[in-house]
């Protein structure tokens, strides 16, 4: 393999085993949201699979794991009776609580049990259907009246850094945070060996304070040259609002953080790769205009071999099960 390359990781699924902090807090997320129903108290425990979630979030254009969550939300929401029809209180939370209380979820919970990939089911069934209620409690951001977001960065952060992240009590979860349960999936001596012979750096679509949190906990911050993160996203997208009237995303599939990172590394390099776990990496390595090799990685995935057939149909220029196969292919 040539030296210096510029390889470029995603984080989570890729650096972070996420499993039991980000997509655990998915479930969590989509069960508290339901618990002020009727019937709540008969859904199966927990609603879904993993790998069930996982074919929704492979299946694309989902930026993060809150629009996941959204998304999920939504797709259970079809299966939910409400009567009376939601809450029209102005207040966010009040109207969630006061809807919710109106809610049946005895059908949702039938659905669930009668089906093995209940999401699977219901997203081939209704696609990205929308509903009028969940997208009015997806609007906005944590403290002003974002109540997905808001439950699942409760359940994700704690109580102690949710407040300390925003400023504000939580409304539902105050004990441990998910986050952690996050454990590495490089090991510091393998990522110490690429830093040796190649530049590092990281794409992510995670928040800047959380990606911060992970790579300061796992004490491998400094082997990274640059590190790109959803506010960068966020940051340009209001730039470019602000002189074109226009709103794009570029978040990833977009390849605007793969193209910035190899316009603001200053080594001469003779390849350069994106390691990630979904097609949209893929995608996004694709699209770059400066060219980036794709690394699929399955190693946190719960069902590899669907995952390895949608990277490959996505292009993926290599896939690997497991992150010590990196070695061989980039040592």
């Amino acid at each position: 393999m040539v030296r210096n390359s510029l390889i470029v990781f995603d984080m989570d699924g890729v650096l972070v085993d996420v499993g039991g902090s980000y997509r655990e807090a998915v479930r969590h997320a989509a069960a508290c949201f339901l618990a002020p129903a009727s019937a709540a108290h008969n859904l199966p425990q927990p609603l879904f699979s993993l790998s069930d979630l996982a074919a929704v979030k492979q299946s694309g254009g989902l930026n993060n794991d809150w629009d996941l969550t959204w998304r999920v939300i939504t797709l259970l929401f079809t299966q939910v009776e409400l009567p009376e029809g939601p809450s029209r209180a102005a207040d966010p939370w009040q109207r969630y609580r006061e809807t919710l209380a109106r809610c049946n979820v005895a059908k949702l919970g039938r659905f669930l049990t009668q089906h093995a990939h209940p999401l699977s089911t219901l997203l081939a069934a209704v696609g990205s259907a929308k509903d009028r209620f969940v997208d009015s409690l997806y609007e906005n951001d944590v403290g002003s009246g974002n109540v997905i977001k808001q439950i699942f960065q409760e359940i994700y952060l704690g109580g102690k850094l949710f407040t300390a992240t925003y400023g504000l009590r939580p409304q539902m979860i105050s004990g441990r945070g998910l986050i952690t349960n996050e454990t590495p999936l490089i090991e510091r001596g393998l990522l110490e060996k690429l830093a040796a012979r190649h530049v590092l750096a990281v794409a992510t679509g995670r928040p800047a304070s959380e990606a911060r949190y992970a790579l300061k906990r796992f004490g491998v911050r400094a082997l990274f040259a640059t590190v790109l993160t959803l506010d960068d996203c966020l940051r340009h997208t209001a730039e470019v609002y602000r002189r074109t009237g226009r709103k794009i995303s570029f978040c990833k599939p977009s390849p605007y953080m793969l193209e910035t990172i190899a316009g603001q590394v200053a080594d001469r390099v003779a390849k350069r790769f994106y390691i990630g776990d979904l097609p949209d990496d893929v995608a996004a390595a694709k699209a770059a205009r400066t060219p980036y090799e794709s690394i699929g990685l399955l190693a946190a995935s719960p069902d590899r071999e669907t995952l390895r057939n949608d990277l490959a149909l996505a292009g993926a220029d290599h896939i690997i099960e497991t992150a010590d196969e990196l070695a061989a292919l980039l040592l």
